[in-house]
């Protein structure tokens, strides 16, 4: 049986929503509302899902860049939840991000090879001649030339940025990292080349990768196990062949049947969802999806589901309790 990587338990990321002149605590947004998953060391775990459920909160809270309301994220065994900042910061070498905007996430007053060179500085690894070395060996790893260290952010592309980004994320020989929709701003001629870029790291380094998207064709491509995330929830969880063959949760089918076909005279039924996805200051008794479900029953509007495996294949729908 494998070992996982990292353990998410029960995780949850609650805003609190102040009203008054004393500011006091009136409600909380559910960002993330109790989530239960592991990532196993070299795989690809995607995670999709509509705007505004969850999925970069949920990578940026495992990676303790948000402190978690509740619940427990177990990396190698160690709980980053509770452990000291000294003893994080050490950790933080394993755990890297590339983040969605290549504009932004890049200090513009930098060099490339400053920005590169960063963390390497910050945890002591590398100095001197060493350290430029190692910064022209990540430029050309990704697929850039030695001489842009001395270039500006400004004079790149979103792609070539991109690439930046992902060689400051393998400064530190990671082990884990989030990428949190990390082509969603590039063209798409440029997505493929990431996102090959991506997956050629992997085998090279062996890295493990908690891939966030909301594109379900690219995530198929990249990921071994898909996770889908609605309103602060996992609703299913599964091998991507048995996640796009036969998904079992009504939320997962909608999503998939949005996908666009390659051939034109394929015919495929679009399940339209009815309404808008609920507050998550507010969100529904019972299963979430429920307001807009057409298999809805009376249990889904009183009572949560519970996490269930099917056949290593998890759903949290009453359709299957």
């Amino acid at each position: 049986m494998r070992k996982p990587l990292v353990e998410i338990k029960n995780l949850k990321k609650y805003y609190p929503i102040k009203k008054g002149l004393l500011k006091r605590t009136v409600n909380h947004v559910k960002a993330v509302d109790g989530l239960d998953f592991s990532i196993y060391k070299g795989e690809t775990l995607g995670l999709v899902g509509e705007s505004g459920c969850g999925k970069s909160t949920t990578g940026r809270t495992i990676l303790q860049l948000l402190k978690p309301t509740d619940g427990e994220v177990l990396y190698e065994g160690q709980n980053l939840v509770r452990m000291p900042g000294r003893e994080l910061r050490k950790l933080r070498k394993d755990l890297q991000m590339v983040f969605q905007d290549p504009y932004a996430s890049l200090d513009p007053r930098l060099t490339v090879g400053q920005i590169i060179a960063e963390p390497m500085e910050i945890h002591r690894l590398y100095s001197g001649k060493e350290k430029d070395k190692r910064v022209e060996e990540l430029l050309e790893v990704v697929g850039l030339n030695s001489y842009h260290a001395k270039r500006f952010p400004h004079e790149f592309s979103g792609g070539q940025r991109q690439r930046i980004g992902i060689a400051r994320a393998l400064a530190l020989e990671p082990k884990l990292i989030v990428a949190d929709e990390p082509v969603s701003a590039l063209d798409v001629s440029i997505q493929s080349q990431v996102i090959n870029l991506l997956q050629d790291l992997q085998g090279k380094f062996g890295l493990t990768y908690l891939f966030i998207a909301h594109d379900l064709s690219v995530v198929k491509h990249i990921s071994d196990r898909v996770g889908v995330m609605y309103l602060g929830r996992l609703v299913e969880l599964a091998d991507k062949d048995n996640l796009y063959a036969e998904p079992l949760h009504p939320y997962t089918k909608a999503l998939l049947s949005a996908v666009p076909i390659p051939d034109p005279l394929a015919k495929r039924e679009r399940i339209v969802l009815q309404g808008d996805v609920p507050s998550p200051a507010n969100p529904p008794a019972g299963c979430a999806f429920h307001p807009r479900c057409s298999e809805c029953m009376e249990i889904c509007r009183k009572q949560r589901p519970a996490w269930k495996e099917i056949n290593g294949h998890y759903v949290a729908c009453h359709l299957y309790n």
